[in-house]
């Protein structure tokens, strides 16, 4: 009975695996790698629930209602950094779930998962810091020959050469510390510590983020400004966003017939020649959309000013709230901008423009530091915790332990 039910899941994925990529190129929408991912994950999980219940438990129900309860959350409000720790709740518990399910049943499948799984988790121990610190370094060589030498451009440079310093001194520090003084620098580290999982929890749902599918029912699009080439022309990131706004028009026209209306969103900035929106509502005129199917919004100089001008201009248009909209930008500014439009008490998730890979890291970090400075109150207050305990830590060894 296993066996047949193994083929069976088997030749299902491969069948499903096969036709994915078909039936999408006939709709209008043809992205398939979410549904293959999707597919896959349906298929393991009925595999997984298979062996468990061969077994005659029902310990799958801890990592189903992880997930479950990770569904719930996203889909009633996806603009939410706690999905980002909830999915990685369920992670955790599902990879460990699967370990002891590994032991009870020695299924190959799972075998080969925990191989693949064990041999990552091994480079990652050996090289994982060295590996991110050429990388860093690298990254921002690129980015600074490309980009210029902004602050904004330093960011991975800065990481890279403040990870070196920290992996120098944590090499000689127990040589040359005192153990109470080496609890007083713990707190170096454990405040690292901390900030890895906040970075891990937002990159998690930044990524999650990416798979929107809004449906073609759309009754407008924002595209989210940004600044300008010699204060006048429209630059590659801000084109990108506005061709993917394009791209959605042409496709939404082609499934229901029914345009939406393009916003264009951005002031003019003190060193620009013109108002941003003004210049990406001319790209997008150049590009064949017609003038009538675009608004400009050109008052707001930051992105929580993008959201709420632009539901202004919306609103105006639309004659009431009861439109519907997305929101372009690019897909590292994707969750943050979503954020602000819920703080403007808009109703629209977006849809992330590709950017050029070596620039994603510096632009993430970017965009990790931004989300920091939004809740510092919050993380002051567990550093604040985090130094508290390693300071009385190093009283305790200095007066009693010695």
């Amino acid at each position: 009975m296993g066996n047949y039910f193994t083929i069976f899941i088997g030749m299902s994925y491969l069948i499903g695996a096969f036709f994915i990529p078909r039936w999408r190129r006939k709709k209008v929408n043809q992205n398939w790698k979410f549904f293959e991912l999707l597919w896959f994950s349906i298929c393991f999980i009925c595999y997984v629930i298979f062996l468990e219940v061969q077994l005659g438990t029902f310990y799958f129900f801890i990592p189903l209602s992880l997930l479950l309860l990770f569904l719930f959350y996203y889909f009633k409000e996806k603009r939410r950094l706690i999905n980002g720790f909830l999915f990685n709740v369920f992670l955790i518990v599902g990879l460990m779930y699967l370990g002891v399910l590994l032991v009870r049943t020695y299924n190959p499948l799972l075998i080969g998962l925990a191989g693949v799984t064990g041999v990552v988790f091994v480079l990652l121990l050996l090289i994982g810091v060295y590996a991110l610190l050429v990388f860093l370094y690298w990254n921002a060589l690129v980015v600074l020959r490309k980009e210029g030498h902004s602050l904004a451009n330093l960011l991975t440079l800065l990481l890279a050469i403040g990870l070196t310093i920290f992996l120098i001194f944590t090499y000689f520090s127990p040589r040359i510390l005192p153990s109470w003084a080496s609890a007083l620098f713990a707190i170096l580290p454990m405040s690292m510590f901390y900030f890895f999982i906040v970075f891990y929890n937002f990159l998690t749902i930044s990524i999650i983020y990416q798979f929107n599918q809004p449906k073609f029912k759309q009754d407008f699009i924002i595209v989210l400004g940004a600044g300008l080439i010699d204060g006048q022309k429209v630059s590659t990131l801000l084109a990108n966003r506005i061709e993917k706004a394009i791209r959605f028009y042409h496709a939404q026209v082609l499934a229901t017939e029914n345009p939406p209306k393009i916003v264009m969103s951005g002031g003019k900035g003190d060193d620009e020649h013109l108002a941003e929106a003004t210049a990406m509502k001319n790209y997008a005129v150049e590009k064949g959309i017609p003038e009538e199917d675009i608004l400009a919004e050109t008052n707001s100089r930051n992105t929580l000013e993008n959201m709420q001008f632009s539901k202004e201009v919306m609103e105006q248009a639309f004659g009431s709230t009861h439109y519907r909209a997305i929101f372009t930008t690019n897909n590292f500014h994707l969750f943050r901008a979503g954020l602000f439009a819920k703080m403007a008490h808009l109703n629209a998730d977006g849809i992330g423009a590709k950017t050029a890979f070596y620039y994603l890291p510096n632009a993430f970090l970017r965009e990790f530091i931004a989300i920091v400075v939004m809740n510092k109150r919050r993380h002051l207050m567990v550093c604040a915790l985090i130094a508290l305990m390693m300071i009385l830590l190093s009283l305790v060894q200095y007066f009693f332990v010695g």
